[in-house]
Parts: structure tokens; sequence; C-alpha cells
């Protein structure tokens, strides 16, 4: 086999299979089996949904580790670097470690010349965290449902515990047109006996059904456990155990439901892996994850804050934390956005939060992005407010910068697309990330 860097097997992969998204497991199962299929962890736990995802793996992460476990993380997509998808004890994995797993993946989907397989993108990096995994001798490892959750690659794993934090439309191409359909996907990652958490009080009735058709044992928000403000904090409660907990770090107004979720999960685990009520309230505390509502400043500038809310439900949270915590000045909207997303309803429930838009096409970093012309054609009766369109993000946050007062605020939102050149572009600018 010719050695090749991290980048040439990223760029190789790209073209093994005709399709960017195949969505089933057939072709992933088949590779992990003749990979001898290794144990990951001795428990496993799986987050799906349609957002909160990456905050809710931040939270158990850090719960995990404050309890002096040893854990192992998979999220999708990155922002800046291909190693952030896979983590083992708090640290990305290395070039060295992931070219090794695709060898071996390489090697075990070629191993029978009449029986090749073929593996998208995702599937290479699912099967390299596993493998990785399987090798770093870890207590727990956490795994992001990439998209959906029936046929989604990361659904080789039974998990132990499994999170569906909420339910809205997204990728409508590959789930289905409404909140059941998409539900019924979701709860594929459930198993029958084994823990089915949903974060999500008002999710389709779907959902629960199909966990009680899988026969898993669901724990849902707002019956099974609840969560609620106190005078300092607030606090986790089931019948039998009541939870003291300090606020997130992270600032969405979801937040509190996505650590909620997380302890939900290692609630119905407590007998299997020991995790402290302090270690819980800990790691509420210490939980971070890049572009969730994350504030940038600069002495003299505007504050910057860059977020990857790319779906209605997305926006209207976005829109909440605007209308709690204003900005002195203007909000000034630095936006992109890819093509098979509802942009009227991502848009909806800013227009009146935003004072000027900044748009910018995505097209040329993804075949799915959108021109900036053809964006705001998309925006609706947004389009009407005062507006630009620039080539690409950095011209885009260049722009709003210069426009900006010092008691403006800079807001980058709209895809993983937007977010990944904006924490670039302000580490370029000497922004600093506010603690």
């Amino acid at each position: 086999m010719t050695p090749r860097s991290l980048e040439e097997w990223l760029a190789y992969q790209q073209g093994v299979h005709a399709l960017g998204v195949d969505l089933g497991l057939a072709r992933v199962r088949e590779v992990w089996a003749r990979m001898g299929a290794p144990t990951i962890a001795p428990i496993v736990i799986t987050v799906g949904g349609t957002n909160g995802k990456g905050s809710t793996v931040a939270f158990l992460e850090a719960m995990l580790a404050a309890a002096g476990k040893r854990v192992g993380c998979y999220t999708s997509p990155h922002l800046l670097r291909y190693n952030e998808r896979m983590r083992v004890a708090g640290a990305d994995v290395d070039d060295a470690a992931l070219i090794d797993a695709f060898e071996r993946i390489e090697s075990a989907r070629l191993a029978q010349a009449d029986r090749s397989v073929t593996l998208t993108y995702f599937e290479f990096g699912t099967l390299a965290a596993l493998w990785i995994f399987a090798q770093s001798k870890l207590d727990a490892a956490v795994l992001e449902v990439g998209l959906g959750g029936r046929l989604d690659a990361v659904n080789l794993v039974d998990a132990d515990a499994a999170i569906v934090t909420t339910i809205d439309l997204d990728h409508q191409d590959w789930l289905g047109n409404d909140r059941d359909a998409i539900a019924r996907e979701k709860a594929g990652i459930f198993r029958a006996g084994r823990a089915a958490i949903v974060g999500d009080a008002a999710a389709p009735a779907a959902l629960e059904r199909c966990a009680a058709e899988i026969g898993a044992a669901i724990f849902l928000a707002g019956r099974d456990y609840r969560f609620e403000p106190v005078a300092q904090g607030w606090r986790w409660c089931t019948r039998e155990r009541e939870i003291a907990l300090p606020d997130p770090a992270l600032a969405a107004p979801v937040q509190r439901a996505n650590a909620a979720a997380a302890i939900a999960a290692l609630h119905t685990l407590r007998e299997r892996i020991e995790v402290s009520d302090a270690a819980l309230a800990a790691g509420v505390r210490a939980a971070r994850v890049a572009a969730r509502l994350q504030r940038f400043t600069r002495a003299g500038t505007a504050e910057l804050v860059i977020d990857v809310a790319h779906n209605p439900q997305a926006a209207e949270v976005l829109a909440r934390w605007l209308e709690q915590a204003p900005a002195p000045g203007r909000t000034l909207a630095v936006f992109g956005a890819l093509a098979d997303k509802d942009i009227a309803g991502i848009v909806a429930p800013l227009a009146s939060r935003i004072d000027r838009w900044f748009v910018a096409g995505l097209e040329a970093d993804t075949s799915r992005g959108l021109s900036a012309p053809d964006l705001v054609a998309r925006m609706g009766a947004a389009a009407t407010l005062p507006h630009a369109v620039f080539a690409d993000i950095d011209q885009a946050l260049a722009a709003a910068l210069a426009q900006a007062r010092p008691q403006d605020r800079l807001l980058a939102f709209g895809s993983f697309h937007v977010a990944a050149p904006a924490l670039a572009w302000a580490a370029r600018n000497g922004f600093a990330a506010a603690t």
C-alpha cells in the first residue's frame, strides 16, 4: 500500500464511493467484521437528534472525565482540523493514529478481491474512530450520530444508552418531510432492553412509540426526569434523586436541557459506571464546544459571536438568546447557508433582531453551498432589510467589522461552513475567546 499523509488519505476517501451520503449499514458492517469487530469500550453512549448533539457529547465527556474516567468521543463535522472528530482522554487523536486506522480499514475493505467494499468519507471516519477507541483502553465511549440514526454508520454499535436530544425538520431529503418520519429514523439508535433517553419533552409521539416497539427502556424528559431553576443554578430530579447544579458555561437557553439529557443517560447506567453528583456538577460547569454561541472580543471593537445554527429550530434558540442577551448597540449578522436548508425558516425568527445582514456565498467551499445572491433570493421578507452580498465569509466579516461600532455585536451563523472560516478569521484578526 502506498504511504499517504492524513491529507492524502482524506482526499482519497472522497472518491472511493460514488455518493457522498449513502445511508445503510451493510457495507460498514462488512468491513468492521473483517477488522475483527473489537469491543470499543465497556460502556457506549450514542447521541442523536436534530440539534444539541455536540453539546450533549461535550457534557457527557466532561462529566465522565470529572469522575476520573478515560473517555473516547466521536463527533462530526470538524471545524478546523479533521483530528477534532476523535478525542481520547480529552485530546484530539493524532495523525499517526488516524493513518494507522485508515490503513487497516483499507486492507479490510479490499481483503477479498471479488468482494471489495466501497465506503463513504464519513464511514471511513466512523470505522477509524471505533478502531482507535478499541485500542485505547477506555472506560466509556460517546458517539455522535452523523445523519438520522437508523441507517447512520454510528448505529453499527449497540449502545448501552442512547440519547435523542430534539426532533425537528432538517435533512428532509434523507429523513422524511415531517417530524414523525424524522422521529422514526432517529429512534433507530435505540436498543431492546437498553436505556433510551428522550431529551425533548415535546418530541413527536412517534419517537416514544418506536422506542416501545423496539423494546427500549424509555426515559423521557418531563416525565421520568425533570430539571428546573432554583435560586442559584438549577436542579435535576427524578422521584428518588435530586442533584443541585451550576449553570452551564455554554450559553444557549437549551443547554440545561442538553446537560439534563446527559445526566439522564449516566443515571440509567449508574450501576455500571459510577459518576458522583459532584462530578456531574463539575462536568456541567466545565463542558465547552466550539462555535456554540462562542464569544470573541478584541479591545476597542465589537464582540464577535459564532454559532453553527443551521435549521429553523436552532435559529429559534439563537433568537431567544439574542433577546435574553441583547447587545448594547446593533447586531450585524454574517450569514451563509447550504442549498438543502429551509432558508426562510431560519431567517424568520431572527429578522426582527438583526439590524443589518452581510450575506456570504458558500459555493466555493462545498457543492451544497448557496451563492450570496441565491441566498438573498430565498430569505423571504428579511431580504427587504438592509443587506449586502459578499463572495465569502472572510469578506463579509471584514465588511461587518468595518461598519461596526464598539458597542455593536457581530454574529456569524448559518452553517458549519460559516463557523469554520469565522473561527479562523477571528484568530487571524486578534480576537480572543471570551472566558
